[in-house]
């Protein structure tokens, strides 16, 4: 009995709660949704194989663009590149085979239980923000990065996203 309640007990207090911490035990202040812990990992976006066959796509989406190997922000209706560089790879062979769920997402904040926006990952709170991993230098400090990688570098104050093959700087 056990056995079933603890899981169902995890998986309800994650969707009540409106604030979520990753590899750490809590998140740094009231205005999180969500927070990473500050080993050298990043955070993966979603691998989709063409930017332009994503439906519903709301201003905020990122996603890796397998066909062309760029990270991509949807911004004002388009589709906007922070790659830069062109010259991406990225190994499909593991997902190649698997059927994707078109129901699949996990939303974290108040509305959770109720949101519609479309997304993998959805954050609800409309006054509370993500907070990407950090990572001192990424592109010497994260030994084998995947495509479609994203993280903040705290040396540098800038966006790092890695292509496959090259990491891209973007400062405000």
């Amino acid at each position: 009995m056990k056995k079933i309640f603890i899981p169902i007990f995890a998986v309800i207090s994650i969707c009540v709660s409106s604030q979520v911490a990753i590899g750490k035990s809590s998140v740094t202040n009231s205005s999180v949704s969500l927070e990473f812990g500050t080993e050298n990992r990043g955070l993966l976006l979603p691998w989709v194989t063409s930017a332009a066959g994503v439906t519903g796509a709301v201003d905020g989406t990122m996603i890796y663009d397998i066909t062309d190997k760029k990270i991509k922000y949807h911004k004002n209706g388009t589709w906007f590149d922070l790659s830069v560089d062109a010259t991406g790879t990225v190994n499909t062979a593991l997902q190649d085979p698997l059927a994707e769920k078109s129901s699949a997402k996990t939303a974290i904040g108040t509305n959770a239980a109720t949101d519609t926006t479309p997304g993998v990952l959805v954050l609800t709170d409309i006054n509370k923000a993500m907070i990407l991993p950090k990572v001192d230098s990424p592109h010497v400090n994260i030994i084998n990065p995947s495509a479609g990688m994203i993280v903040y570098d705290n040396v540098k104050h800038q966006l790092a996203v890695f292509n496959g093959t090259v990491w891209s700087f973007w400062k405000p």
